[in-house]
């Protein structure tokens, strides 16, 4: 049973002291492969040499809106050059988030719409961050048509689920399914087709219920397979083996 966490930042410091054996872990928890997305420009050589030196990771490269202060112009010239360059599976972490206030909505449109023009060039999916602005990230896909990719932790309408799928997206389910009080949550993975979600950590934040308040971790990725397989009632094979089907089509990976 082969899983992918589609989304985990395992190059950022707080896996400095332990990496190796977080690997370890994942590899004896039947987790096969890592997408690791990038936030910001300083990041992105860091990512790069780490998923080429340990197998089974795959970088995704991007401008996250929550860092919007520390982006310049310049950084999206760099991106397309870097995509060029490198090949990353995916353009991401990208998007648009209204839930942080001083967050300036028009320059995260801009800076959004200037990285789905990159994917678009480069023929790549996109991973999204989306919060509090899922019609205007549907209204923006619209427009900018990419090839798909996944709207990592979902947690939009049942009828935006069904906007993401029509435009080649998959929704990513993590930590959160595990928490039993997280009801709109369960519902909406219980009442997706299977052939739509993919399973993501987003270690290290959005950990799993069994280690609230700590560091989460890709090898809890097994947690959130069983947590959705107790809201859909179907067998964790079953659900491990089309999910990893839908990252491997919606990434393109071989």
């Amino acid at each position: 049973m082969d899983l992918i966490d589609t989304h985990c930042h395992l190059d950022v410091s707080d896996f400095d002291a332990d990496r190796a054996e977080v690997l370890a872990a994942c590899r004896a928890a039947q987790v096969t492969r890592i997408v690791v997305p990038g936030v910001d420009a300083a990041g992105w050589d860091g990512l790069l040499a780490l998923c080429a030196r340990e197998a089974g990771l795959s970088p995704a490269l991007g401008l996250h809106p929550i860092y919007l202060d520390q982006h310049r112009p310049k950084h999206v010239t760099e991106l397309a050059e870097r995509v060029q360059q490198r090949r990353p599976v995916a353009i991401g972490e990208i998007g648009l988030d209204f839930f942080v206030a001083e967050l300036d909505p028009a320059r995260q449109q801009s800076l959004f719409e200037e990285q789905l023009r990159v994917a678009q060039l480069a023929n790549l999916p996109v991973i999204l961050h989306v919060r509090k602005a899922h019609d205007q990230v549907l209204a923006t896909l619209r427009r900018l048509r990419v090839v798909g990719g996944i709207c990592h932790a979902f947690n939009g309408s049942l009828a935006q689920a069904r906007h993401y799928l029509e435009l080649g997206f998959k929704l990513g389910f993590g930590g959160m399914l595990t928490y039993e009080r997280s009801n709109k949550l369960r519902r909406l993975a219980r009442d997706l087709p299977l052939e739509a979600i993919v399973l993501e950590t987003d270690a290290p934040d959005m950990t799993v219920a069994s280690h609230r308040g700590k560091r989460n971790s890709p090898a809890y990725l097994p947690e959130c397979l069983a947590a959705l397989a107790e809201v859909r009632g179907e067998e964790s094979e079953l659900i491990a083996a089309q999910t990893t089907r839908n990252a491997l089509a919606v990434l393109r990976l071989d």
